[in-house]
């Protein structure tokens, strides 16, 4: 956190070359995005030898399968190799490097002002080549993120930025991450807005969509066209599969809930082991070895897995396999402070969920006729993007992969559903529970200011009290003393001279004054400040509040920007704070509808200047 008292608003910069620092950030994205395109490729070459070197002793740039893989009861020893490695590195290297990625990339983002160590974009995705390589059932995707992120905050840190600014190329480097893995750069673009940066704003977004763009390029050079997995062409079946989408909706949200809820709880559990967390994720390993070693499916990323439900070439048995299994692996391995990402395994689990619901609906209502690959294909959008409270990056991303827009309609509806109950149900994401564990806050959602919509004039006193230039600091003074209503309720006063303003003295300068001997008889003129900073009734509220921030002051005089001395009105801070009363009235304040005007005598209408008459007309302090 940084103390107020350690920034100089006085002195800070304004940004007036706004055009020049957007440029720069928009090439630096570029380079970003180059970047993280050759790093996911890095590590997904990594995984690929390190799986083929493990489970079968040769040397491979290919994912393998691991179905079928040789190891036998050493499935079960393997995976607490990784995971052993992954506790030393994580004890002697950096604890960044335990959990799926993007919790710690909002935290970076949180708590130290998107500032993220080099070691942990090293130590990252090498814990993550190794806890997956040697069998754990996660994807690269939160690894890389993370990653990507890193690459965005170093190069932010290399140059002079703000801090702002930094969070911009962080979450470049999280999108680019995410684009250069998936082939989704529309997909990736929201996911930064919704879970990193929580705006729309050009200053963002432009170097957002050019990261992106440059990642997903090198992504199709280096690795092909595509996903990491192929869906195939499905029948959605809209309208008449409608009611079933929506039952669909509300499973997904409450399996969401609940896959959220138990990895947390396991988590608890580790935490409570009488042992050195360098042994956690082992111990996890251990666990997922186990269930390796009778289902081998769980084990590894799993692409080919998710290709094979997407495509419908599971069995309703296989589905319920899975999705019980890998969600219980990943929840163990996950839980036990091990590395690697949630996405790949939410995927495979909330795509046999919907194509094992899709299956059971047909078997018991054989008229229904639902495609298991498209309720597949929606589920596994639903139950991750859910549990994020990614919802639109989530819809963005199974269109993207499909590129079939029939697809649009289910998963709107199903997603929304399923967020909704997560909503209802589940306090913080799946991202933010452990942020929010540790005291950290995540406002999940993003809105325009109301500052940065109203004017000055709509909320400024327009018949302010004010003291001519002549009164002297006693006189002041003494009206203090009787207790003079204008003088007890305002902290400063506009100074005038004929009506022209021409100063500004505060509470504090006349206290200053008669604190020193023999200025009682000083004017307020000469007790105040002769250069006021001014706003004008058309200039933004947002604007305003800059310059009392910068300038270190409460109030400002609001002049008529075509006659600088005429004074038009006052601007405190009370009158800011009625624009935020006046949002908070247009969203909890209930109105009349046309049923209760036709049933009760017509009542008169709550003006703004009603509202602002119930807030005390005074400065504040």
């Amino acid at each position: 956190m940084v103390e107020r008292n350690s920034l100089d608003y006085k002195h800070m910069n304004v940004n007036p070359s706004g055009g020049f620092r957007m440029l720069l950030i928009s090439l630096l994205a570029a380079l970003i995005g180059i970047l993280a395109g050759f790093v996911a490729f890095g590590l997904y070459s990594l995984i690929s030898i390190i799986t083929n070197l493990v489970f079968f002793q040769r040397f491979g740039l290919t994912l393998p399968s691991l179905n079928d893989n040789p190891l036998g009861l050493w499935i079960i020893i393997v995976p607490m190799i990784g995971g052993l490695i992954i506790g030393v590195m994580a004890k002697y290297g950096s604890s960044k490097i335990k959990g799926h990625g993007i919790p710690e990339a909002m935290e970076a983002v949180l708590t130290n002002r998107s500032r993220i160590q080099p070691r942990v974009a090293i130590l990252k995705p090498i814990s993550a080549a190794i806890a997956i390589g040697t069998g754990g059932p996660f994807g690269a995707e939160g690894p890389i993120i993370q990653t990507g992120g890193a690459i965005g905050s170093l190069i932010g840190q290399l140059i002079h930025t703000t801090s702002s600014e930094r969070k911009i190329l962080l979450a470049c480097g999280a999108a680019a991450g995410m684009a250069a893995t998936f082939s989704t750069p529309i997909a990736a673009v929201i996911l930064a807005i919704e879970l990193l940066l929580f705006e729309f704003k050009s200053r963002s977004f432009i170097p957002l969509v050019i990261a992106s763009t440059f990642a997903t390029t090198i992504h199709l050079w280096l690795m092909g066209a595509g996903p990491m997995f192929t869906v195939a062409i499905a029948d959605f079946g809209i309208p008449n599969a409608l009611p079933y989408y929506i039952l669909l909706g509300l499973i997904c949200g409450l399996v969401a809930v609940g896959f959220s809820n138990l990895l947390y709880w396991v988590e608890d559990l580790f935490e409570r082991l009488p042992f050195d967390s360098v042994w956690y994720p082992a111990i996890g390993a251990l666990g997922l070895g186990i269930i390796g070693y009778f289902f081998p499916r769980v084990i590894g990323v799993g692409y080919d897995t998710i290709s094979d439900i997407l495509n419908a070439r599971l069995t309703l048995t296989v589905l319920l396999a899975i999705m019980i299994f890998k969600s219980l692996a990943l929840v163990i391995s996950l839980g036990s402070g091990t590395s690697g990402g949630l996405l790949a395994p939410m995927f495979m689990a909330g795509a046999a969920l919907g194509g094992a619901f899709a299956i059971i609906v047909n078997q018991i209502i054989p008229g229904a006729n639902l495609s298991p690959a498209a309720f597949a294909l929606v589920g596994m959008a639903a139950v991750f993007g859910s549990a994020a409270r990614a919802t639109f990056t989530l819809i963005i991303f199974a269109f993207e992969i499909t590129r079939d827009y029939s697809a649009i309609l289910p998963l709107m509806l199903v997603c929304v559903i399923a967020d909704g109950v997560a909503i209802l149900l589940m306090r913080n994401s799946i991202m933010t529970e452990k942020l929010a564990r540790r005291g950290l806050h995540i406002h999940l959602e993003y809105e325009p200011d109301i500052l940065q919509q109203m004017r000055v004039g709509e909320v400024m006193d327009s018949k302010p009290d004010v003291i001519p230039s002549t009164m002297t600091v006693r006189e002041v003074a003494n009206h203090v003393t009787r207790g003079d209503p204008a003088f007890i309720r305002h902290q400063a006063f506009p100074i005038v001279d004929k009506h022209r303003l021409v100063g500004i003295v505060t509470r504090g300068d006349i206290f200053q004054a008669l604190a020193a001997e023999g200025n009682e008889d000083k004017t307020v003129l000469e007790a105040g400040n002769d250069e006021p900073i001014v706003t004008y009734p058309d200039e933004l509220i947002h604007d305003a509040v800059s310059k009392m921030l910068r300038n270190d002051i409460g109030r400002l005089p609001v002049v008529d920007r075509h006659a600088p001395h005429e004074l038009v009105g006052y601007l405190g801070r009370a009158a800011v704070m009625e624009a935020r009363l006046y949002r908070l009235h247009e969203e909890h304040v209930l109105e009349p509808g046309w049923l209760k005007q036709i049933s009760l005598p017509k009542q008169s209408d709550t003006s703004r200047s009603d509202r602002r008459s119930s807030i005390p007309n005074k400065d504040g302090p």
